[in-house]
């Protein structure tokens, strides 16, 4: 039966001499691994080229509940991203979500918001002017409302974030695992603040890498099987 639905790149794996294998975040199915016949061929009916990381699909394909390959009989990139595959600040930033992404959602479910989510947050990324030194912080937090471990609301300005219990407090707790001032403050800023408006939060570039390194290890302690992160450095170069 074939199915019409939206997905989002994540990666390719080549296939005989001129099939591939990529594994979609769809919309409708979750995480899928389709094959698509002859997408090396210079005639391919679905072109290697549209297959990128994070590149938005429409795609129509079969769907089995077996756990056996998909097929993907037609596909068009919806929206054609315009900035994304040759900017260099947008590409690498998009390598280094992709990587998170696909290590995030592997293991998760169908998820229509967290889908939508995601979908937007890239097409904002690929549309914008805006300074974006701040934004993979702002995803990766955003993030974390669809994964179950968002940091919990305080009206009160505690100087402390308790990354293994998600929650702000006026006491320090015995283990390291903890923002203290001024990154508690700056981390704050970052939960409050959209992409539209977190290029107004100032921050050294170490503090940036250190809060970054922060938010790794806060997924670390809530996601099993969530390591190293191979594109961390590309971002420490762009941003230095």
């Amino acid at each position: 039966m074939l199915n019409k639905t939206r997905g989002i790149v994540l990666k390719t794996t080549n296939y005989s001499e001129s099939s591939l294998v990529a594994q979609l975040y769809t919309e409708q199915f979750g995480m899928q691994s389709y094959l698509i016949t002859g997408a090396r061929k210079p005639k391919a009916k679905i072109k290697a080229n549209i297959l990128q990381p994070l590149h938005l699909l429409e795609i129509v394909a079969t769907h089995k509940d077996n756990g056996s390959l998909q097929r993907i009989s037609e596909a068009r990139q919806v929206p054609v991203l315009q900035e994304i595959p040759y900017d260099i600040v947008k590409s690498s930033l998009a390598l280094f979500l992709n990587e998170i992404l696909y290590k995030i959602l592997k293991e998760q479910e169908t998820d229509h918001y967290l889908f939508e989510f995601i979908h937007q947050s890239i097409r904002w990324l690929d549309e914008t002017h805006l300074n974006l030194a701040n934004f993979h912080l702002v995803f990766l937090i955003k993030l974390t409302r669809f994964l179950g471990f968002y940091p919990a609301e305080s009206k009160q300005a505690h100087p402390y974030f308790n990354l293994h219990e998600a929650t702000f407090s006026n006491s320090l707790p015995e283990h390291p695992l903890v923002l203290q001032e001024p990154h508690t403050s700056i981390f704050r800023n970052l939960i409050e603040s959209e992409y539209s408006n977190c290029d107004r939060i100032k921050m050294s570039s170490s503090d940036r890498q250190f809060l970054l390194e922060k938010v790794l290890d806060f997924y670390r302690l809530h996601r099993t099987n969530f390591k190293e992160i191979k594109s961390l450095y590309i971002l420490e170069e762009i941003f230095r």
